[in-house]
Formats: structure tokens, sequence, C-alpha cells
């Protein structure tokens, strides 16, 4: 995209009745895309806030998913601020929410009533489990839904369990909701109406876990929990080298596998013997094949062994740590301004997205005066703001 073209959604005001991860995610998103998002925050601010101050000061899970927003602080119980926040809904395009569920109705900000009085509206609610069911009011924090999702039992090496180390739940539903909000913009494009977004994170995680839960229902079995190895191709996995490195290596299909015994290993009758020839076979002896590969990157260093992986053309990783990942050659980062000082965070995913050169977190109600001026039911008020 050129620099000179405008931002995919500019002109497209989203109110974000929103906290934690998951519905800023969506939002930072729409955002970065040139959405002007109006956050509403309580008087202490959204929670996130005090998750801990690692990013310069600012917290790393606010300072993550809360560029380029503006902060207006609100207490939607109070009618007058609900009244406020109408004014400013007559005006947006979406409005999204993930509060615990039935609390944004019981303030007067039910999504469906809102659709109604604004037939323009798009709204977008995000929930742990739904609106409906056993489980709908349940608190459903990233953790709970890995659990009951069945992704922890998949996760990891046999033994004890271990959880996904980043926030997969939070991050998969705010991409949903940033993708359904964007399908229905495109709709009321035709239509002039909004529609309603629904996503739950239990929803999206049980989408995720689709390989092994038809493995499971259509088998009576699901994959074991084998580590970096991969439950159904052998040799995948990873292999220690004699300077210590784990290189990840994936051998996907038996021609891979004649380039692998060939070429690194050196072992061409391999190839060929029926017992290693097809990754059924291999399978079945992977104890057997693993303990090959492993002897023989234990006695290659690091940047032999890349050589050798490269000149085969076997794909392979290297496991980093996060001072690997921080200086990795691949990494992109954005800078993001902020009260405390400026935080180097990665970059947006579409590279060719153009966005403002230095983006800025909110202070608390940083934008509150501004706002209330912009949407004040007083005539001459609203023309002095704009």
């Amino acid at each position: 995209m050129e620099a000179t073209q405008p931002r995919p959604l500019e002109g497209v005001l989203v109110v974000a009745l929103e906290q934690a991860v998951a519905a800023p995610l969506a939002t930072c998103r729409l955002a970065d895309a040139g959405a002007r998002v109006i956050k509403l925050e309580r008087a202490g601010g959204d929670f996130a806030r005090g998750y801990d101050t690692a990013a310069n000061g600012q917290s790393t899970y606010f300072a993550w998913a809360n560029r380029g927003k503006e902060s207006l602080v609100v207490d939607i119980k109070n009618a007058a601020d609900r009244d406020l926040v109408l004014r400013i809904l007559e005006r947006a395009d979406v409005f999204i929410q993930n509060l615990a569920v039935g609390a944004a109705a019981r303030a007067g900000l039910a999504s469906d009533g809102l659709r109604q009085r604004f037939r323009h509206l798009v709204t977008c609610d995000i929930s742990g489990y739904g609106e409906t069911g056993p489980q709908a009011e349940m608190k459903a924090y990233d953790l709970l839904v890995q659990a009951e999702a069945g992704l922890i039992s998949v996760n990891g090496a046999a033994g004890e369990y271990g959880r996904v180390g980043v926030s997969i739940c939070d991050y998969s539903a705010g991409m949903a909701a940033a993708l359904g909000i964007n399908e229905a913009l495109r709709l009321r494009a035709r239509t002039g109406v909004g529609s309603p977004v629904k996503v739950s994170l239990f929803d999206i995680m049980a989408e995720l876990m689709t390989v092994p839960l038809l493995q499971h229902d259509y088998t009576g079995t699901g994959p074991e929990r084998v580590g970096l190895a991969h439950p159904a191709i052998a040799p995948y996995g990873g292999f220690t080298t004699s300077d210590g490195a784990t290189l990840v290596i994936s051998v996907q299909n038996d021609r891979e596998w004649a380039a692998l015994a060939g070429d690194v290993l050196q072992c061409p009758e391999l190839v060929d013997d029926p017992r290693y020839a097809t990754n059924p076979a291999r399978m079945e002896r992977r104890a057997e094949v693993d303990g090959l590969v492993q002897a023989f990157f234990a006695r290659h260093g690091r940047t032999e062994m890349e050589a050798k992986l490269r000149a085969a053309r076997i794909a392979y990783g290297t496991v980093n740590d996060l001072a690997g990942l921080s200086a990795h050659p691949h990494l992109r980062r954005q800078r993001v301004a902020s009260e405390t000082g400026d935080i180097d965070m990665p970059a947006h995913p579409n590279a060719g997205l153009v966005r403002p050169a230095v983006p800025s977190l909110p202070k608390v109600g940083e934008h509150s005066h501004l706002i209330r001026q912009e949407f004040s039911g007083d005539t001459a008020c609203r023309r002095a703001a704009s």
C-alpha cells in the first residue's frame, strides 16, 4: 500500500466498552487500520493498565493492545454519562464490548437494543462461553479457556500439564472479532444496516482444536502430548547440536527423508530401506529414527548443521529464547509513545499497512474533555469542538 493512500478504515468511528485483552486487541487492529477508537474507561482505567510496569513504565498487556486510541472516562451506571455514550453511538459505526455477560445490558447498552435504535450500528460482543448455556456467566480468563477447550491436553510434553505461554485465547478471539466487524461493515455498505458480531473465547479455541477433536471423534483417540515432536510425522522435532543449540527439523514427505538420510546424515542405505522409506514405517520406529538423527546432530555444531540442512533443503528452525527473538533479523518493530517513555514493540503483522509514524498510548481520560465537548447535547459546544 502506498504511503499516500488512506488507511482502510479512516472515517470509521468505534466505541469500545472494553477491558483486559480480547476486545482491546480487536479495536487495536481497527485503530491500526485507521479507525477512530474511543475507549470507554472507568475512573481507575482499564484494569490491564495495572498488570505490570515492564514496558518502560507501562503495562506490557496494555501497551500491546491500546495504541492509537482515545480514552474517555465514563460511569455507565450514571444516567448523564450513559446519555453521552448514546450520543456518541448515534454517530458511531461500531460498538464493541467484552464485559461480563449481561453487564452492558444492565447499563442500558445491550447490543440488540442499540441496533434497533441505531440501525446503522455494527455491534460486537465478546464473551467467554457465549451468552447462553450452563457456563455463560462463568469468568473466562485465557488459561481457564485453554483448559476447558482441551488445548492443555495436547500441548507440550508428557507429564505435568503446561499452558500455552501467551494469551492465545484472547488473541484469537480479538482477531476473530476484528474480522467479523470488518465483514459486518462490508455488509452494511451494501444494505445500510448494521449487524451483530458475537465471539466467544471457547468457540474460537474449539475451532482451533478441530484437527485433534476430529481425530478423537472419528477414531476414538486423539494426539498424545509429544513435546517438540509431531504426532503423525517422523522425523519432526527438536535435536540438540554439539554446542547445545536445539534445531527443530521438519521432514514432510519421503522425498525430504531421502535428502535428510542421504545428503545430511550420509546414510544413503536408509533411503530405500523399507523400515524407514515411508512415513508410516518411520512412525513405527520413531524412537530409533529420532535416535539416529540425534546422534548425528550431537557430533556437529549449530552453524555446521544449519549449513547442511540448508544445502539439503530441509526445513528447520532454531529454538530461540526471548533474547534470541529480540535480536532476530526478521523481527520488525514499531515505536509507540507513552507518558512514561517510548516502547518498541513488534510491528503490525501486515507489513503493507500504512500506519501513523508513532502512535501513542492514551492516558486515563486523556481525551475526556474534548470528547465531551464534541458530543455535548449543546449545539454551540458541538460547533466549537468541530
